[in-house]
């Protein structure tokens, strides 16, 4: 096949390779070229010319953490997300189950940390909206879900498993047990419409690539199959959550699945909504707690030093202090019997880390572990009047999501949203990042936006130093956005405008400030092929 080049001028190019940048050239996928328009066109004659009209092209978004297929049923289902008191939610309820009548009603998205009647749904409750149907409504954070009596009995022994509760949420086993039910219920075809909702959703807000974090107890292994063999533009790659304890299964697990690696949502605790995140001290609204811890310290060594030698990614989702340390100490016991750089090599994760403590941070940087972390918790839940503060206190809910703390320490950041924890808007994500809730918590734009691009190709394994930006050898994998103002944040955090100088090699963003606008996309690539066009 010829070789052919495409000529992008006239715009606003996010490059380190040329900061003043207004074109890029582009051959059979790869960034050849970033410079000027007048070098561009001379250098590139024959190319296809695409003029970009000042509109800003960056690097394109990857999202490390996303339930694909959940995301689309709450696109095409019924959404909880944002209901603001429990009357609401029952209506929406009780309205949906009067015009669908799917074997079961999946909702997801309730969160009654702010409702008025200061409580969430019942069992006896959801049996009035939606009569003898199965209901399964996930909270927001997907830790704990209401159910209908309809649904509770299809599940076996339901009443004798862990988180069991007569008519609130059930949470730990007993929840994993009532979704494995739910989710069977589900027939090929929801599945399937889901999941075309949820990828042409995140095609749509200049995200090209997304890792899958599945797993038993999440969506199942023929959702995450089905979903590694859909065909669509935006790339997916697979995380199974499942513990293993030897090499030989941890190779044969990654075959059989299909996965790229042995991590995501591999629960050490739960989350901090549901009361299930691992603490080291009781909750401050439940005294009588500290959590639920799914995974040992051995066990999770075992997962590692298996995965190690195997050369397989692992990983883990942490939570709570005591599950961030739990993690830490597996990672020591694998490093000391291994070695330090064997560990490292493997770019193992931990999913939230949401309570790492400086010291830490500081042993995971020397172990070369990355934080795939998502800065809307803290825009949700942080603060000294949100979610973390009724549930910890407020001296340790302002400690929570320590992006600069992890960072300084040498910790690699990758950002994602959880979705459908949270929704699949990079923008906003990375502004979170910026404007954490806890002063001297957030990053620079720089360094966030770096985490949404950069460093979220290598915590999906990719550490050639050009994926995630848009220097010459680097893959055409890019957004063009309708952005408007660009600027530079200087260090004293005041905001100069778009240096045209090269010699600053500080390539300017749009304003993240939390009334500024939001960049509309107008088109994204991947490796050279449209994956959205406005």
């Amino acid at each position: 096949m010829p070789v052919t080049t495409q000529l992008l001028v006239g715009g606003r190019i996010y490059s380190s390779f040329a900061p003043d940048a207004t074109s890029m050239a582009v051959t059979d996928g790869t960034v050849v070229w970033v410079g000027d328009d007048r070098a561009a066109r001379a250098l590139h004659p024959d190319a296809e010319v695409v003029d970009l009209d000042g509109a800003f092209v960056t690097p394109a978004f990857v999202d490390t953490h996303v339930h694909v297929t959940a995301l689309g049923l709450n696109i095409v289902g019924l959404d909880l997300v944002g209901v603001g008191s429990l009357r609401e939610c029952l209506d929406r309820l009780q309205s949906f189950a009067r015009t669908h009548d799917d074997a079961v009603i999946w909702g997801h998205g309730w969160d009654d940390s702010n409702w008025p009647e200061g409580a969430g749904p019942t069992t006896a409750q959801l049996d009035e909206a939606a009569p003898g149907r199965p209901v399964y409504l996930s909270r927001i954070d997907v830790h704990s879900a209401v159910c209908s009596t309809a649904l509770r009995q299809l599940v076996p022994d339901v009443n004798a498993t862990a988180g069991y509760s007569p008519d609130g949420p059930l949470t730990f086993e007993a929840h994993h047990a009532a979704r494995t039910v739910a989710r069977s219920l589900l027939t090929e075809r929801q599945r399937a419409v889901a999941r075309a909702a949820a990828l042409d959703a995140i095609a749509a807000r200049g995200i090209v690539a997304v890792h899958e974090c599945g797993g038993p107890d999440i969506a199942g292994l023929d959702d995450f199959r089905e979903l590694l063999s859909t065909s669509h533009a935006v790339e997916v790659r697979g995380y199974w959550g499942q513990a293993v304890s030897d090499v030989e299964e941890a190779r044969k697990l990654l075959q059989d699945t299909g996965a790229h690696a042995l991590g995501g949502d591999l629960f050490i605790d739960g989350s901090i909504g549901s009361h299930t995140a691992w603490l080291r001290e009781p909750y401050a609204d439940a005294p009588g707690t500290t959590g639920k811890s799914y995974l040992t310290v051995d066990e999770i060594a075992a997962h590692l030093r298996a995965c190690t030698i195997a050369g397989i990614q692992a990983g883990f989702h942490v939570i709570g202090d005591a599950a961030v340390r739990a993690a830490v100490d597996a990672l020591a016991l694998v490093a000391d019997e291994l070695g330090g750089p064997a560990v490292a090599a493997a770019g193992h994760r931990l999913e939230h880390a949401e309570m790492m403590s400086t010291e830490d941070a500081a042993r995971l940087a020397t172990w070369g572990v990355i934080a795939s972390v998502q800065p809307a918790f803290d825009a949700l839940w942080g603060g000294t009047n949100g979610l973390y503060a009724q549930r910890l206190g407020r001296d340790r809910a302002l400690t929570l999501n320590p992006f600069s703390a992890a960072a300084s320490a040498g910790v690699s950041l990758a950002l994602s949203s959880d979705a459908p924890v949270t929704p699949v808007e990079p923008w906003a994500m990375v502004r979170a990042a910026v404007q954490h809730r806890t002063p001297g918590s957030g990053i620079s734009p720089r360094a966030a936006f770096s985490a949404a691009t950069r460093g979220a190709w290598r915590a999906g394994g990719v550490r050639d130093g050009l994926a995630g930006t848009l220097n010459p050898g680097a893959p055409a994998s890019y957004a063009v956005w309708d952005a408007g103002e660009l600027v530079v944040s200087a260090p004293q955090d005041s905001v100069q405008r778009w240096s045209t100088d090269p010699r600053s090699r500080v390539p300017a963003l749009p304003r993240l400030d939390e009334d500024a606008p939001t960049p509309v996309l107008l088109r994204s690539v991947h490796r050279g092929s449209v994956v959205h066009e406005c």
